[in-house]
């Protein structure tokens, strides 16, 4: 058997890891795994179904594998992921294309549904999202020097615009023997940086342990020798407890990085978010952290236009924003997801203004960035180096402060040694690129 599977992966780090997971599955039954969905008899395409430009994106993808399937170059269209399992029978009346549609609970019969679809038959699985396996093998998509850990699938947190917890299911934990093994291997392997991950990684272990255990799980991972760096992504603030930001702070392989998305600041948009806090609430929180862990980089995300959000309730975010400072910052405009809570809410906002907000903050956060890069020059710091940028002539690479795909580079002059991909070098600031670094190796 030599059919060749391609799979473009949207959406999610979380999402990725599915894929990934999927792609084992495929590589053991024996197919050929190719990287360029075009060049494959059976693409794939494992789908984002969280906000309205995700599902977009995903659609466009179909669609543009559907165009090739109709020039005879691929042979079949297989869906999978968050849009799959929200929207089911859906997907195939709309995208008469595609060969077959999966939930989230099928992803371990990927290599018999490829076997379908082969054969000519069409295919529609949909079982318990809770078949979708935490645990098991899988073809990284990352670069050897970095991967993703996920120790927890779906949520409990029931934020009113969010339909996570409607495709994903209920918050299920890994147990850390798991997540433990499976650091082991990734570690001895060459990953230098396991990046964990969830929809919420401090709720981690509260289903299995009856308390909240990411910080206790941070610890037993900081033992394992191979393990260098250690990120912990999707934070919620009313979980960082005083023993979470201690291990933070004490713990040398706990990058000084801390992904907490606050979502806004005023306490009446807040709760209508179901979320919890203020702008007192969090600007302490925010100050506790940075005076605990010096040097911590905070990045956050908001949101702007929720409905009902007022002139006044935007300007305090504004606010909030400019005082706080923030090391690193995503802004979405809201999406009407439906059936969710917010969806039914009066008061919803036009498109203009939603993302007339979303760029106020995004302008504000780059001129932010801006000085805060300024402030760097003159400092030496560790960089991991991944790759060279034909354009500006130089390696390039990421520092403590920046998670990959989402924040910034650090340019390396390597004036005599050259680095190598995967090495981390002590870099030397001497100037900016808009909000990027740029550094002398020494």
């Amino acid at each position: 058997m030599n059919e060749r599977v391609g799979m473009v992966c949207l959406g999610c780090a979380k999402n990725r890891v599915d894929g990934e997971m999927m792609l084992y599955k495929l590589r053991e039954a024996g197919y050929e795994l190719v990287a360029d969905v075009a060049n494959s008899e059976v693409a794939i395409v494992n789908t984002c179904g969280f906000i309205e430009d995700a599902k977009q994106e995903s659609i466009d993808e179909i669609l543009e594998l559907a165009e090739l399937k109709k020039e005879g170059k691929i042979k079949a269209i297989i869906v999978t992921g968050c849009l799959a399992e929200r929207y089911q029978t859906e997907v195939m009346k709309e995208l008469y294309e595609v060969d077959a549609v999966i939930g989230i609970g099928a992803n371990q019969n990927i290599a018999e549904v490829v076997k379908e679809v082969l054969d000519g038959k069409k295919q529609e699985l949909f079982p318990d999202k809770e078949d979708l396996t935490l645990c098991g093998g899988r073809v990284r998509t990352t670069p050897f020097y970095y991967a993703y850990l996920k120790i927890a699938e779906g949520c409990d947190n029931k934020c009113t615009y969010c339909a996570i917890p409607m495709i994903r299911g209920k918050f299920r934990s890994r147990p850390m023997e798991d997540i433990l093994q499976e650091a082991r291997e990734l570690s001895e392997k060459g990953v230098k940086e396991l990046i964990l991950i969830a929809q919420d990684t401090s709720y981690y272990g509260e289903d299995i342990y009856g308390k909240p255990y990411l910080s206790e799980l941070l610890k037993e991972l900081c033992k394992i020798d191979s393990v260098k760096y250690l990120r912990v992504l999707y934070c919620y603030p009313e979980r960082m407890t005083d023993e979470l930001i201690d291990t933070f702070a004490n713990e040398e392989k706990v990058l000084k990085y801390i992904d907490i998305p606050l979502q806004h600041c005023n306490g009446n948009i807040l709760k209508r978010m179901n979320r919890h806090g203020n702008r007192e609430t969090l600007t302490a929180l925010i100050n506790k952290l940075r005076e605990r862990v010096p040097d911590i980089t905070v990045r956050t995300t908001f949101m702007t236009g929720f409905p009902g959000e007022t002139e006044e309730e935007f300007a305090e975010l504004s606010e909030f924003v400019n005082e706080m400072r923030f090391e690193r910052m995503g802004c979405f405009a809201y999406s009407m997801e439906e059936d969710t809570p917010a969806a039914k809410m009066k008061d919803q906002l036009d498109e203009e203004t939603k993302k007339h907000r979303q760029e106020i903050l995004i302008e504000q956060q780059q001129i932010i960035m801006a000085e805060n890069a300024q402030k760097m020059i003159g400092k030496t710091i560790k960089v991991l180096c991944e790759g060279f940028d034909r354009l500006a002539e130089c390696f390039f690479g990421r520092s403590a402060a920046d998670a990959p795909e989402v924040d910034g580079k650090v340019f390396i002059i390597a004036e005599d040694k050259k680095p190598k991909i995967g090495d981390i070098v002590e870099v030397e600031i001497s100037d900016t690129l808009d909000c990027d670094l740029v550094g002398i190796m020494h």
